[in-house]
């Protein structure tokens, strides 16, 4: 595929296997992760809405390991490079309590997500449509909004603590996608593409930052 006006780069670029890869291991530990912090929530609802939130992220996993092999690479193989930036991020922001999960669930994969959406302006058309389907967001996120809201209604002084944490989540989150982008060379291009020049990457994280004002807003905790 010719790059054209609207497609900073080709659909066989190696950044959309490098993209493609990361975003599969995401969603992958992110099922991992929610599976296990649904045994934090103190009733069953909870439960199943996070054990429903697990089953779209192992969903949208198989829907990147499909593209994968549509294109002739292994989905292991591609997920690699990754385990352990992301682990890292995990082991560094693990939740201590119910509260904690739900926020880490809705900010860092919020996150995890925008980032992402930056840069699908530089990808073809064909790419751009499995990365917004493997980032879609459900309904289900809904339930995250409304227990944090109704936990800090019962008890104020969880805001605080809660934004703090929040807070944290976005560091860890920022440093973690600058150390990707330096770190693979084929993503970086594709960044480097989404933005238009080093001086843009800036504004790009920027607005990631505006994007997590945004959802801080929707949990009370600006």
């Amino acid at each position: 595929m010719s790059v054209t006006a609207e497609t900073a780069v080709p659909s066989d670029h190696p950044g959309v296997d490098e993209l493609f890869g990361l975003l599969a291991y995401g969603q992958l530990s992110a099922f991992y992760r929610l599976s296990s912090d649904a045994e934090m929530s103190p009733g069953l609802r909870g439960k199943v809405a996070m054990a429903g939130l697990a089953a779209t992220d192992f969903e949208h996993f198989e829907l990147l390991s499909s593209a994968l092999s549509d294109r002739g690479v292994d989905v292991f193989e591609a997920m690699a490079p990754y385990t352990e930036i992301l682990e890292r991020f995990h082991a560094s922001t693990t939740p201590s309590s119910w509260l904690e999960s739900l926020v880490k669930a809705y900010i860092g994969d919020g996150l995890a997500s925008d980032f992402h959406r930056e840069i699908i302006a530089a990808l073809p058309e064909d790419v751009r449509e499995i990365v917004r389907e493997s980032l879609e967001e459900t309904a289900r996120s809904e339930f995250v909004v409304a227990e944090v809201r109704a936990a800090i209604a019962a008890n104020p002084q969880e805001r605080s603590r809660l934004a703090l944490w929040a807070r944290r989540l976005l560091g860890e989150a920022v440093t973690q996608a600058q150390y990707v982008a330096m770190q693979r060379e084929a993503l970086a291009e594709l960044v480097m593409a989404a933005a238009g020049d080093i001086n843009n990457l800036a504004v790009l994280f920027d607005r990631l930052q505006d994007e997590h004002a945004r959802r801080m807003e929707a949990l009370g905790l600006s």
